[in-house]
């Protein structure tokens, strides 16, 4: 029977707002970057850099100043990039409405639009680190802004500075927090500027620094956004929010202390956020487990579109602090150890980020396998395994006794031969090392003995190509416009929708 017109006309539509709130959902996710210092013996040339980026699938940075090399090589890269007027420019850019236009005119005119210069960072932590140039900081920002607007740059480019989360006091509980009261004559005009160029707060947030000196009141895995049981969350007791983590409490604490100086509709971009794998005797817990804990945890948490307690839901895009290892750094040995890579490109550590899709952010080689937890349980693991070499599709016969896979005679190594084995079927697509949380990936290659595990994305058991394109045990991926991993296809989804519909109109 045919459809009336009333129904076709009514599927179309319903197509229509699907693939608007598509659209609208990955243009405002939030997103993950990093930031790039240079403070290195032997810093890569920009191209080596953009080479990096590209091969990590980053897609936005922070800059510390505006180096033409850097702004070169990042023409058509599609990268995003956040620019900075370096501490020791602000004087004479917020003492001179011309020295800023030239500054514009240099270091942002001259290479926009190919490179895609989003924001330009006023400085670092300038009240903390260079409370001289205080009185004249939002001269520097308005002068900045003003010359963006003389290029009819000001839509596309954001303006603000990058502050120290220690300029808030009182920060737990959240609720009560407030802005160091002797800076108020340059936070109002601040915050002001913020909220009528419809731009952000950069704040600077470090758990590590906060756990580090609460002397034992925060706890580590609170710090490192580990699973809290519910007797251990913090609690506010003016607004009974439950807080999981250090980050959520000190982005709330920024609102609650805008929110305090009446200002409730600028959001938060955090501009440096991580924690050192490395330090001296005296800081036991800067560790490279505990930096891939919090760096991946953070990820997340972020492109989960979590947002806080305060703002459920709200994008809290963020800029990983950093790039490389400042190995040439002064003081302590954790300033020197933030890095996700060193100097030759080389990954310290390899992210934890299967629950965020199975694209390994820092894996230089591509070398990747897909191995069993050492902490899973070992129920799952079970269950996991007979998925695999179910309906995952996965050829477990090496695994029988006497074939090349069968010792050691493990759930956990067989396990990770089903695991691995699915991994590079489905081409490493985002979601397939996951196993509800049981699977991680590693670039240690398992083999063993005779037990020779897959080299390379698209070769099967039996050495032949492999085209399987069975679903995820836990298929929970969501599309997102954002920096680190990208996770899942929403297109790919919208596109089965819309057949969907368009097979259901030509059967009616």
């Amino acid at each position: 029977m045919a459809a009336s017109a009333s129904s076709v006309v009514l599927l179309l539509i319903l197509a229509l707002l699907l693939v608007g709130f598509t659209v609208v959902t990955a243009d405002e996710g939030a997103f993950v970057g990093v930031n790039i210092g240079t403070d290195l013996s032997d810093m890569p040339n920009p191209t080596q850099v953009v080479a990096l980026l590209k091969s990590q699938n980053i897609r936005h940075i922070r800059l510390y100043d505006a180096d033409r090399g850097m702004l070169v090589a990042l023409a058509n890269s599609g990268i995003q990039v956040m620019v900075s007027v370096p501490n020791e420019q602000i004087l004479g850019v917020g003492q001179s409405n011309s020295t800023a236009a030239n500054w514009v005119s240099q270091n942002v005119v001259a290479h926009y639009p190919a490179t895609n210069i989003t924001a330009i960072a006023v400085g670092s932590d300038v009240l903390t680190s260079l409370p001289n140039a205080a009185p004249i900081l939002v001269n520097a920002l308005k002068f900045i802004h003003s010359a963006l607007v003389a290029s009819n740059l000001d839509r596309e480019i954001k303006v603000s500075t990058p502050l120290s989360s220690s300029l808030i006091l009182d920060p737990f509980p959240p609720s009560n927090a407030f802005f160091n009261k002797s800076l108020s004559s340059v936070l109002v005009p601040m915050l002001s500027f913020l909220q009528t160029t419809s731009s952000y707060l950069m704040l600077n947030v470090y758990p590590y620094y906060d756990y580090m000196q609460s002397n034992g009141l925060i706890l580590l895995d609170y710090a490192l956004f580990k699973p809290l049981p519910s007797n251990k969350e913090a609690v506010d007791p003016n607004t009974l929010l439950h807080y999981t983590n250090v980050f959520d409490a000190a982005v709330d604490a920024a609102y609650f202390a805008m929110s305090y100086l009446n200002f409730t509709n600028v959001p938060v971009v955090v501009t440096e956020s991580g924690w050192p794998s490395k330090g001296d005797s005296n800081e036991p817990d800067a560790t490279m487990d505990n930096a891939n804990t919090y760096n991946s945890n953070l990820i997340r948490h972020i492109l989960n579109n979590t947002g806080t307690p305060k703002h459920p839901g709200i994008a809290v895009s963020t800029y990983i602090y950093e790039l490389y290892n400042e190995d040439a750094k002064s003081g302590p040995i954790s300033e020197k150890n933030w890095g996700l890579f060193d100097q030759n490109g080389r990954p310290i550590y390899i992210l934890h980020l299967t629950g965020s899709g199975s694209v390994l952010a820092n894996d230089t080689t591509n070398q990747t396998y897909c191995t069993a937890r050492e902490d899973a349980d070992p129920k799952m693991l079970q269950a996991a395994l007979d998925w695999a070499c179910g309906a995952g599709k996965v050829d477990c016969s090496p695994l029988m006794q006497g074939e090349p896979c069968y010792e050691p005679d493990t759930v956990a190594a067989h396990a990770t031969y089903a695991f691995d084995t699915y991994y590079h079927q489905t081409g490493k697509a985002p979601g397939s090392c996951d196993f509800n949380g049981v699977a991680a990936v590693t670039t240690t290659d398992p083999s063993h003995d005779t037990c020779l595990f897959n080299r390379s994305s698209s070769v099967g058991t039996n050495g032949t190509l492999s085209n399987v394109t069975a679903p995820s045990i836990n298929s929970t991926g969501s599309a997102s416009d954002v920096g680190f991993p990208y996770q899942g296809s929403s297109i790919q989804t919208l596109l089965w929708l819309l057949g969907t519909i368009l097979t259901a109109l030509l059967m009616l």
